[in-house]
């Protein structure tokens, strides 16, 4: 075993335990969304020592992604989010395993992505994507750590199987995708969020109870006013 393998997660310890790293490296996560959020959270995911690493996302890199999402540079404009999240985690950690799926999200295929999955994050950016996820989570009785971001402002959830959590936070949004103040977001924004959420998804793949179950909590970076609310 090389010297960097022996030491990659050294400064984890002890803040999780050396057995809770070795259940790290066999669980499985998916993130859905390879943007703003995801490109964090896959970063952390991969840093943190998670086994494998479903990447969805079926968008490629254009000039207006460079201002928040990390996976993105001048080089890798119109490069594949999924690639670009591949070849980042292979270059930080070469022992997960990374299953690439250049696809949107959609009902014909939702199950089938998250089949297997001991999490998911949800780094999606639309209300109808994440209520197909909530759905197909159900099914496969998978824990969704929800995320959303907007301007200086972020929200975070933790939904459980068959909770209808994001049906309750979604269902009857009127999202307007022409709406330009509605797109802004600034860099530091999905980096706290991705933060939080695979702050949880930590906790919950070791098999703690996260505190956010069935709990919306919001975060304003602007004035740091934060709530939470039980839903």
């Amino acid at each position: 075993m090389s010297e960097t393998s022996n030491k990659r997660y050294i400064r984890n310890i002890p803040a999780i335990s050396e057995a809770e790293q070795e259940i790290l490296k066999t669980k499985k996560v998916a993130v859905i969304g390879c943007g703003g959020l995801g490109g964090f959270a896959i970063e952390y995911l991969a840093r943190l020592g998670v086994g494998e690493i479903i990447v969805v996302d079926g968008d490629s890199f254009d000039a207006s992604n460079l201002n928040r999402q990390l996976l993105c540079t001048n080089a890798e404009i119109a490069y594949k989010k999924v690639d670009a999240a591949k070849k980042r985690v292979e270059e930080i950690n070469p022992d997960a395993n990374v299953k690439i799926v250049d696809s949107f999200l959609e009902i014909k295929n939702a199950t089938e992505i998250i089949s297997g999955c001991d999490l998911i994050i949800d780094a999606l950016d639309n209300a109808q994507a994440r209520l197909v996820l909530e759905d197909a989570a159900a099914k496969e009785k998978v824990t969704i750590i929800h995320g959303a971001v907007q301007g200086w402002s972020m929200q975070v959830a933790v939904s459980l199987p068959g909770s209808g959590l994001l049906h309750t936070i979604y269902s009857g949004s009127a999202e307007d995708a022409s709406d330009e103040e509605s797109k802004s977001c600034l860099v530091m924004t999905p980096a706290c969020c991705a933060s939080i959420q695979v702050a949880e998804a930590l906790m919950v793949l070791l098999g703690n109870k996260s505190d956010l179950e069935g709990k919306l909590f919001t975060l304003n970076l602007n004035d740091l006013s934060s709530a939470s609310f039980l839903l």
